[in-house]
């Protein structure tokens, strides 16, 4: 079932990015150390595992089922996995228990998994009729169903405005709390009818199904995505080994903005800006090897519909102790707009493109980013 209904997103571009820090084995006297901190199916970990041999993967996963299957897929390198059920905030007690105090490669490929969709029991799709659960791990946790039927109209217009973007968050939020005063609101296709129903008609007519912001809502509340992802996500980069790299699939633009936030502030210099030279130590922690967050090809997502919404981060650790023999001007944020081109997102902010890494010692090499 994984080889045919999961095939990862952004596969080889993925594997450009991280191949300088996962190709030389033995590097600090130990084989490459590579978390994949969202699991899923495994496609990824897979290409990883077979595309480098002496490799050790540690794979994260909260849901049961995912993990799983994965550790059917990944059998053959048992030898060199560690498959943990855990969800990605806990990747620093994961890798204490296993005495990794640094790795040279992350992954998260975030949001609801392949699988997770297409089984109808799990509640995350509007499409298909299900009990409201939407629980990435079915055996702990509040369901979308407590969420739906216990919050107040205050609290859930509240999550479906942050966290689905729904412009529509209180006459949604209204409409479900008159209707479960009826009675309990316990179907998927029920909420998604109660859904379209409150957004005006002609808004139905453009942006897809009614009801998908409303389900991304829930399902992110449920799950604790954002929180989670914003204790992750710096823990991960500060964990990795100085030419260690990291790559992000966000599918959202909160997603994406948390990803876009947390790497800006390491790739920026620590040293007040009045300073006419970075002492040493203050310089930035990352090289940000996309300019802005890229975007999937039109034959990636020809090949692989579910790759159309993805947006790809990537960053190299570099030494910050190095001093660095840059003028003031050059360790300011950055005022210039990135490049342009396919892939690229609209992501030209202070302090968050190329002018903020060292010129000194990083200049464009291959799989950065740097021809488009």
């Amino acid at each position: 079932m994984g080889n045919r209904v999961h095939t990862p997103v952004l596969l080889e571009r993925c594997l450009e990015l991280l191949a300088p820090a996962l190709s030389a084995p033995g590097r600090y006297g130990r084989d490459a150390i590579h978390l994949d901190a969202t699991l899923g199916l495994g496609g990824h970990a897979e290409a990883v595992l077979t595309r480098y041999p002496r490799l050790v993967l540690v794979g994260l996963d909260r849901d049961p089922q995912a993990l799983r299957l994965a550790g059917q897929r990944l059998a053959r390198y048992t030898d060199r996995t560690h498959l943990v059920h855990a969800v990605y905030d806990e990747l620093p007690e994961v890798l204490d228990e296993l005495g990794y105090r640094e790795i040279d490669g992350v992954l998260f490929d975030l949001g609801v998994s392949s699988m997770q969709l297409d089984e109808a029991a799990r509640g995350f799709a509007y499409a298909q009729d299900a009990p409201l659960d939407m629980r990435m791990d079915q055996s702990q946790g509040r369901t979308a169903e407590e969420v739906v039927n216990t919050y107040d109209a205050a609290a859930l217009a509240r999550v479906l405005r942050v966290y689905g973007e729904e412009k529509f968050a209180s006459r949604i939020a209204s409409a479900i709390v008159r209707d479960r005063a009826k009675s309990r609101i316990t179907s998927s296709a029920h909420l998604a009818e109660l859904v379209r129903a409150a957004i005006p008609a002609p808004a139905r007519r453009t942006g897809g199904h009614p009801a998908k912001r409303t389900f991304q809502a829930l399902r992110i509340e449920v799950n604790r995505e954002l929180e989670a992802l914003e204790s992750a996500l710096p823990a991960a980069l500060d964990r990795l080994a100085v030419g260690g790299r990291a790559v992000v699939l966000s599918y959202h633009s909160l997603e994406d903005r948390i990803t876009k936030q947390v790497m800006a502030v390491r790739a920026r210099s620590t040293a007040p800006v009045d300073l006419p030279v970075e002492p040493e130590g203050s310089g930035p922690r990352l090289r940000l090897l996309t300019r802005g967050a890229e975007l999937p090809s039109e034959s990636e997502v020809a090949g692989n519909p579910r790759a159309a919404s993805v947006r790809l981060r990537a960053a190299e650790r570099i030494d910050e102790r190095k001093k660095v023999r840059t003028v003031k001007a050059m360790h300011q944020p950055g005022r210039r707009g990135g490049a342009s081109g396919p892939a690229r997102h609209e992501d030209n902010t202070r302090g968050g493109g190329h002018d903020d890494v060292d010129r000194d010692d990083h200049s464009s090499q291959p799989g950065t980013g740097e021809a488009g």
